[in-house]
């Protein structure tokens, strides 16, 4: 018998959308020149670049000349950091919280072993971060602040627009790393003081290998690649077209299906995680029940190691994780679990069911039929269990 593949490992990657794959091939065949050159060959892809840009503007509420195209969002987390660092050297304090993504996380910790300072706020058993945790720490102008706005492994929202009002009234810099976020929810940077902001297009239905660095009119930047004039002189080497062109088209679609996200995505999200909850024993929400990604459900089930559940999954066709991608391999508890102050027999467990507008209740179903039984499989052979003989 066939396997019908599900895939609900959209926080670690989503298909590119078939209306991106038709934007983006002319570009392979026909419209092949340079967007620096001055003949039309140039000049048109030149034209092409401009358009992206403004649609990528538009998704997030900004302005098309505070766009830069990059080749990722830890790029552009990188590009935040360290370009901050370089312009505030051993002045330089970072104030970030104990569950980024490892594009932010392991970026500060360097710039810390280079001489900044650096404070990793905790959040509380829900995944949340308070504003109230800014409150001991001191901001000043070599301060910057960089805060996800929504978590990768449990979805919960944090409260940025109150954390970058805070850090903007105190005279700091603050970046946030909206990977996740972007396309799913509403996001408006002209009613936020954000200084920088990161995306990556591949979390969006547009091809791996293509990013954007929001930076606010008038904040300071240092390019990290030098060389060329190209993006304004803050990212040398030519305009990777095909993906720039594919990224403003999955934006334009994100805006018009962001009411489907947040409508018929939400309803099939909230199905699978309260039916998961009620018909698997010893099983929890991991994440803040309502601030959460309209998409992402992440649940511990006791006592049972993540790795089998991810193996039995696959087995049965279905595609789901057990937290950030970007540490599948790891034996190790996430440190989002772990900040969260879970216990170890529960955040081994953690599995992630991230779903997309091409997410079908079919497939929801089929999920919700086969993880009671992976779950008293599992359990009944877990070391961590004992049984009775």
């Amino acid at each position: 018998m066939t396997i019908k593949n599900i895939y609900l490992d959209n926080n670690a990657t989503t298909r590119v959308a078939p209306e991106v794959l038709d934007t983006m091939m002319p570009y392979f065949t026909d419209r092949y020149g340079n967007p620096s050159s001055i003949h039309r060959f140039g000049g048109t892809v030149r034209k092409e670049i401009d358009i992206a840009r403004e649609k990528v503007s538009a998704l997030i509420g900004a302005h098309p000349e505070e766009i830069l195209f990059t080749s990722s969002g830890s790029e552009s987390d990188n590009m935040a950091l360290k370009s901050f660092f370089y312009n505030h050297g051993p002045k330089t304090k970072i104030i970030t919280t104990a569950v980024e993504h490892p594009a932010v996380r392991n970026t500060a910790r360097i710039l810390k072993d280079r001489g900044a300072a650096l404070i990793e706020l905790p959040v509380d058993t829900d995944g949340m971060l308070s504003v109230d945790a800014l409150e001991s720490c001191s901001i000043d102008q070599h301060t910057i602040v960089s805060c996800m706005w929504a978590n990768n492994e449990t979805g919960v929202i944090f409260p940025v627009e109150k954390i970058a009002a805070f850090v903007k009234e105190h005279g700091g810099t603050f970046h946030t790393d909206a990977v996740q976020a972007a396309g799913k929810i509403p996001i408006d940077l002209k009613q936020i003081p954000v200084d920088y902001l990161a995306i990556s297009g591949h979390k969006l239905h547009a091809p791996k290998g293509i990013g954007v660095m929001y930076i606010r009119k008038g904040t300071p930047i240092e390019p990290i690649l030098h060389g060329g004039h190209q993006e304004e002189g803050l990212r040398a080497g030519t305009e990777n077209v095909p993906y720039i062109t594919g990224l403003g088209k999955a934006c334009e679609l994100a805006i018009q299906k962001m009411p489907e996200e947040n409508g018929r995505v939400r309803a099939l999200r909230d199905k699978l995680e309260e039916e998961l909850l009620r018909r698997c024993s010893g099983s929890k929400l991991n994440g803040h029940k309502t601030s959460r990604l309209p998409n992402t459900t992440n649940i511990s089930f006791e006592n049972i190691e993540g790795e089998a559940i991810l193996l039995h999954l696959d087995e049965s066709g279905i595609a789901a994780s057990s937290g950030s991608a970007c540490t599948t391999g790891s034996l190790e508890p996430s440190h989002v679990m772990m900040a969260m102050g879970m216990p170890y027999t529960f955040a081994h467990s953690s599995t992630r069911f991230s779903l997309s507008v091409y997410t079908t209740e079919e497939e929801i179903d089929a999920v919700i039929n086969v993880m009671p039984g992976i779950v008293k499989t599992l359990r009944s052979i877990s070391p961590f269990v004992e049984q009775k003989s």
